[in-house]
């Protein structure tokens, strides 16, 4: 067992990151690959490979905020970047996701996926929006997280994964729509809210 208390370990695995040539844009780059893959597979019609696909990009997603903390390396481009890359991922397997729906005649699924995406790009457009008038605005029920288990769990069992004639993808794609709409009115009256309460809006535009 090392000798080193929990401190002198964790402060040597940060000397380590800091020396190493890993930077957090190449962990979002490379969660942003993984991503354009799944989408490949939902075109191809191997949901479940997307998806899991899709959720090991995800996580990449999560590391690289974690490993540009610990290691020092940040950098304001990089949270730009890891930013504009969330919303093309999602943005990409939900336009895969609705290619495969249209393939399968089914017109009302691939319409729900359109407003899928246009609901999550509202969502960070409106907290960019707010962050830009000194409002922050992380409020709502549709945060970047809560979207991907979702989307995962619909591609994972869009053909029941072996345990009974069911998909779950429908109805997954239906509740990012859902959730990705009240968030962005939850934001919305949020950012309203504290406005008219900072005296900056008088209600009258």
């Amino acid at each position: 067992m090392s000798s080193r208390a929990p401190g002198e370990r964790r402060e040597a695995m940060r000397e380590a990151l800091i020396e190493s040539r890993l930077t957090p844009n190449a962990i979002s780059l490379t969660g942003f690959a993984l991503c354009l893959v799944a989408a490949g597979l939902i075109f191809a019609d191997m949901i479940v490979l997307g998806g899991i696909a899709y959720i090991i990009g995800s996580i990449c997603d999560t590391l690289d905020g974690r490993y540009s903390r610990m290691s020092g390396k940040g950098s304001p481009f990089g949270a730009f970047l890891d930013s504009t890359l969330d919303r093309v991922e999602e943005g990409v397997v939900l336009a895969a996701v609705a290619y495969n729906f249209a393939q399968q005649g089914k017109g009302v699924e691939a319409a729900i996926c359109a407003v899928a995406i246009l609901a999550s790009v509202m969502v960070s457009y409106t907290r960019a929006r707010a962050e830009a008038l000194g409002v922050e605005c992380k409020v709502g029920i549709g945060s970047r997280a809560t979207r991907v288990v979702i989307l995962s769990v619909g591609l994972l069992f869009a053909n029941g994964l072996g345990l009974g004639d069911f998909s779950l993808l429908a109805p997954a794609v239906t509740l990012l729509a859902a959730i990705g709409i009240v968030t962005t009115l939850q934001r919305i009256f949020h950012v309203r809210g504290k406005l008219l309460a900072a005296g900056r809006d008088s209600g009258n535009q």
